[in-house]
């Protein structure tokens, strides 16, 4: 498993992770007990999520790209 591989899996976990406990925080700040903290801290947790997973993905296809171009770069000369 490459570098690259490695790096989306981490991101997809960690972003599924804190997903789902930003949609639960939302849930019962939002529903439960009416809590305007809950809901904004669950609003920012998922909206972190979506951040890092984004992130991630940009990363692993920058470095994927870098690697063609160097890769090219090495064939011509």
């Amino acid at each position: 498993m490459g570098a690259k591989a490695k790096l989306f899996n981490a991101v997809k976990y960690i972003g599924s992770f804190l997903l789902v406990v930003g949609s639960i925080v939302f849930s019962f700040g939002f529903f439960g007990s009416g809590s305007g903290v809950l809901t904004a801290i669950g609003i920012g947790t998922v909206m972190g999520a979506v951040f890092i997973f984004l992130m991630g993905v940009f990363f692993v296809i920058t470095e994927e790209l870098l690697g063609k171009i160097d890769h090219r770069e090495k064939m011509t000369n």
